[in-house]
């Protein structure tokens, strides 16, 4: 049996393989699943469920990256049935800014719509093709009615990704902001989790 098996939203998938490549985490194996389901909440849950229970009998501990993700709490009742834990927070906005951070900025604004280095990467597709926008422009002011801001939250920033992030924005007709973040809390809770496993008796 394997000691940690990582169920992670498609969005997080490089960070976290590259937070295990840096701290050589060798009992973390990573299962993602994609990160469109973003786009459909509800289905985050039962996708989840069916990883959890393809694993189950493989690994020790199973762990869950996600935020509530828009999935009203029901991704908690799934976990809390299934006594495996996840990353705190509603989204993975606020694993990258940390709770503090991330409230402080909502707070400001509410209509802030947030990206990171990965959606960053897949604006076009994730949110311009996921959404529709692409093809029913029409569809732009109605997703984003509400919204008054973009915030890149950089793991790895770059003059180039600046420079995107700013088109994105521009594309959304939203005001711009950057804060540089890193890995955020998603290292701090991913070390915590894998010092657990090595403390554990075989």
């Amino acid at each position: 049996m394997q000691p940690l098996l990582v169920i992670a939203c498609g969005a997080l998938a490089r960070e976290i393989v590259a937070l295990r490549r840096l701290n050589q985490w060798p009992y973390m194996d990573v299962r993602c699943l994609p990160a469109e389901l973003h786009n459909r909440p509800e289905k985050i849950p039962p996708a989840v469920e069916c990883l959890i229970q393809e694993n189950r009998d493989h690994y020790r501990t199973i762990f869950v990256a996600y935020g509530d993700c828009g999935t009203g709490g029901r991704l908690d009742d799934l976990l809390a049935r299934e006594g495996v834990g996840r990353l705190p927070g509603m989204h993975c906005y606020e694993f990258y800014a940390g709770t503090q951070a991330f409230e402080a900025m909502v707070s400001d604004e509410v209509g802030t719509f947030f990206l990171t280095d990965f959606l960053l990467q897949q604006f076009d597709r994730l949110v311009l093709q996921g959404l529709g926008i692409d093809r029913h422009p029409e569809l732009l002011p109605v997703y984003f009615a509400h919204y008054k801001k973009l915030v890149y939250l950089s793991q790895k920033p770059s003059q180039d990704k600046l420079a995107a992030a700013r088109v994105a924005a521009c594309r959304l007709g939203l005001g711009f902001s950057h804060r540089e973040t890193g890995y955020g809390d998603l290292a701090n809770r991913l070390k915590q989790v894998n010092e657990e496993i090595v403390t554990w008796p075989n």
